[in-house]
């Protein structure tokens, strides 16, 4: 199946338990159809193996073009690490370089996604979420911390512009997240629902402006956040208000919503629970990460075909994938573009260290 056909595939993104497909997953991802997959550490062993277990999630779905996530950003965050894959700096660091020298920092950012883009393709992947978005407050969770680019508007956004335009030069379509901004989560979304307490105009004039000036990104992750301001009873990727009005409306964002994922403590509710509320909230795609069966099967229960204007987002990102085309840089651009990263980030951040 071509990725320019139109596809109707179901109205999630599924994770897998270990490091190749059991009988049973195989079964039920042909029959499930989710509009992708997602990968995570514990799928990841060295590069021979993963690349036959993407190889195989496109076999059992029959779409050479079907969405492959990962959450690759640098950092605290990389599934694909040494010693097989090269250590990738944080966002932080080029945030910290871009205080001196903005110029060096944009093209480190750029080159380091390149470099970052021919791992992940070689390895069979074709979207990472990333870049972060979020403002980096001070006081707040560190579960953006370094993850971050910065504390101001002015920073953030060319640096992740820089990196989304390295990602897709080098064959990786990027998520922005964690839209309308996680910046100031309080507590760690993984364990807990941040509550953000920050006025609307605040909201409006900080968290919001990154995504408003980068929403023709073909997708982004929502944030599981309370705000108070704007809706005080549901979190933010179940949230219609928050959907609507300030991330398809405020920021303008009109591409594909994907949810975080739904196994995260900050949701309540039953898996099936929360897969129902985020797509009638506004959520294009359920993503859930764990790979566990039952609720996998939750999800599915949950989750429709995807039709309408949600069809129309997935298909607009599956037709950015199939549209790359073949990129595989040679080792000499790879030595050489790491070499320059290397000499870009000398007076901030040590490779080895």
């Amino acid at each position: 199946m071509s990725g320019l056909e139109v596809r109707k595939p179901r109205a999630c993104v599924l994770g897998v338990e270990g490091t190749e497909l059991s009988n049973w997953e195989k079964g039920f991802f042909r029959e499930a159809e989710p509009f992708g997959f997602i990968l995570f550490a514990r799928n990841v062993t060295d590069r021979k193996q993963i690349k036959a277990l993407t190889d195989q999630l496109r076999d059992v779905v029959g779409n050479i073009n079907v969405p492959i996530f990962v959450d690759q950003e640098g950092g605290r965050v990389m599934r694909l690490k040494p010693p097989h894959w090269r250590k990738i700096p944080a966002a932080g660091i080029f945030g910290k370089l871009f205080q001196t020298a903005p110029e060096n920092a944009r093209e480190a950012a750029y080159v380091n996604a390149r470099l970052m883009a021919a791992d992940l393709r070689e390895a069979g992947f074709n979207i990472t979420c990333a870049p972060v978005l979020d403002i980096r407050f001070p006081g707040m969770s560190d579960v953006v911390g370094d993850r971050s680019y910065g504390a101001t508007v002015e920073q953030i956004v060319p640096l992740a512009s820089a990196v989304a335009a390295g990602l897709m030069d080098g064959g990786i379509a990027p998520v922005i997240k964690h839209i309308p901004g996680h910046g100031q989560a309080s507590v760690d979304s993984h364990k807990d629902l941040p509550v953000v307490t920050a006025s609307r105009e605040d909201l409006n004039r900080l968290d919001f402006e990154p995504f408003r000036q980068m929403k023709d990104v073909v997708a982004a992750m929502s944030a599981h956040l309370l705000f108070t301001a704007i809706d005080d009873q549901r979190p933010g990727t179940v949230s219609a208000k928050v959907i609507s009005e300030i991330i398809r409306g405020d920021i303008g964002f009109e591409n594909l919503l994907i949810s975080d994922d739904l196994s995260m403590e900050a949701l309540g509710g039953s898996i099936a629970s929360r897969t129902y509320e985020c797509l009638a909230a506004g959520c294009d795609i359920a993503l859930h990460c764990n790979g566990k069966r039952l609720e996998m099967e939750e999800v599915v229960s949950m989750a429709p075909k995807l039709s309408g204007v949600s069809l129309t987002r997935a298909q607009l990102l599956t037709n950015q994938i199939a549209g790359f085309g073949p990129a595989k840089p040679s080792f000499t651009q790879l030595a050489d573009w790491q070499a320059r990263l290397n000499e870009l980030l000398a007076p901030v951040w040590q490779a080895e260290e």
